[in-house]
């Protein structure tokens, strides 16, 4: 059964009563029926904008593309786009029709749709309408084109990554001559905004398919990452390890939560790999330094697909630090909490069981080592103890009270003082850590 929002209902029935068509569409339709709550809603109608801003006088109207025949209307606070419907014709730039032609036929403005579960109508009067097959792919999990693949490729590139992206979020399999024309027509995605690619890749990579996609469709992400393509069959020649670097890396991201930064960590961790790879006189394969190597790479990676400061701090520290050691000891564990802060402690164990999990399983003995690491973090961080400076029972203006000049040399007392109550060498009580103050003076 589909629901319809009251908001979307009001639009529906205003558009009808003024003797229009009009239908829901899209990806409102396609989640209802896969029992998916929608983000949002798109009705399509046979008025044209200036029939449709005039039904809707006395709301708020957003011109939001005029010449392709869209108007935003909002009522009670949410937004709904009102698409007339439309013939699409030439796509210079493989992204947008240079020009379009309303059409008083649902079925025009279907075909010119990317997949047959995209194109899928409803309103609640007439019911569902599918011309192009759309709910038997969606029974059968198929992703199709509506029409020619490889046109509607050409039209829209960025339709590629989107196919990539429904079959990795859906675990859908994408249709076999869908599936070739996306290969055929790759090439096209150098023609879309980073932005937009950005956009794909990071929902594709939070899908509970993204392992399958990244190893069945590297040919196409390879236009995006080249640097996926040298990890391709890259053998690691070592016992720890019993894939290629590229099936190993989409174990790996398969396996953290599907979380932006720790997906692209994932992707990230190893990608270095291939440039640092050497073998020693036994023949066994060695990666030394393969973590800063990646990190450099990540950066690049990210600054070239124009990611937030945030998120590039984020995944860079986690694919540098992958590899670093964490000792099973409290102060081992109170630095790190202190060098990364609790929750990207809790992401970096996170990377490392799926790092773990996707070598010689002979390893797999290391995730107790991590569920050891997890619950020491858990145990300081509910006690309260001490790993950072803001938890230090002496201030700044504790130190320039005992004549400590003001400047850099006031940070490096404190971070003295935080790691020798890290060491257990002092408790962290004021007039201990003043004490201590006094001993740093002497020495």
């Amino acid at each position: 059964m589909i629901k319809i929002p009251t908001q979307v209902k009001t639009v529906l029935d205003k558009l009808e009563q003024a003797g229009h068509e009009a239908f829901m569409i899209g990806g409102c339709i396609r989640d209802s029926i896969m029992g998916i709550e929608p983000k949002d809603y798109d009705v399509t109608t046979s008025a044209r904008p200036d029939e449709t801003k005039a039904v809707f006088q006395g709301y708020p109207v957003i011109e939001t593309g005029m010449k392709h025949g869209t108007v935003t209307v909002v009522i009670d606070e949410m937004p709904i786009e009102i698409t007339t419907y439309r013939v699409d014709g030439n796509y210079a730039d493989n992204r947008h029709p240079q020009k379009v032609r309303f059409t008083t036929s649902l079925q025009e403005d279907a075909a010119r749709r990317d997949f047959t579960i995209n194109a899928i109508a409803y309103n609640p009067r007439v019911g569902i309408v599918d011309y192009f097959g759309g709910l038997e792919d969606i029974e059968a999990g198929v992703i199709r084109c509506v029409g020619e693949p490889a046109k509607r490729f050409e039209e829209d590139a960025l339709r590629i990554m989107r196919a990539l992206r429904f079959s990795s979020v859906s675990g859908f399999k994408i249709e076999e001559k869908t599936a070739e024309a996306a290969v055929d027509c790759r090439g096209l995605l150098r023609k879309i905004s980073v932005e937009r690619i950005r956009e794909e890749l990071v929902k594709l990579l939070c899908g509970k398919d993204a392992q399958r996609i990244l190893l069945e469709y590297t040919e196409i992400l390879g236009v995006v990452l080249p640097e996926l393509l040298e990890m391709r069959g890259f053998q690691q020649q070592n016992p720890h390890h019993i894939y290629d670097v590229l099936k190993h890396t989409a174990v790996a991201v398969s396996n953290v939560p599907p979380e932006a930064d720790l997906r692209l960590g994932a992707l990230f961790h190893d990608i270095g790999k291939p440039r640092c790879f050497s073998v020693d006189d036994e023949g066994i394969g060695h990666f030394y330094g393969h973590g800063k190597i990646s990190g450099e790479m990540a950066r690049d990676i990210l600054n070239r697909l124009k990611f937030d400061n945030v998120t590039k701090d984020r995944v860079i520290t986690l694919v540098i630090a992958h590899d670093a050691v964490i000792e099973d000891t409290e102060k081992s564990v109170k630095r790190a909490l202190n060098r990364l802060s609790p929750a990207m402690f809790f992401k970096l164990i996170a990377l490392k069981r799926a790092d773990n999990v996707a070598q010689n399983p002979k390893y797999s003995y290391r995730q107790s080592y991590y569920d050891r690491l997890e619950s020491m973090a858990k145990e300081i961080i509910e006690k309260e103890e001490c790993f950072s400076l803001k938890d230090l029972a002496v201030r700044g203006g504790d130190l320039l009270e005992m004549g400590i000049p003001p400047g850099k040399t006031i940070g490096q007392v404190l971070e003295k003082l935080l790691e020798a109550v890290i060491a257990g060498e002092v408790a962290n009580e004021k007039e201990e850590l003043l004490k201590k103050v006094i001993a740093f003076s002497k020495s």
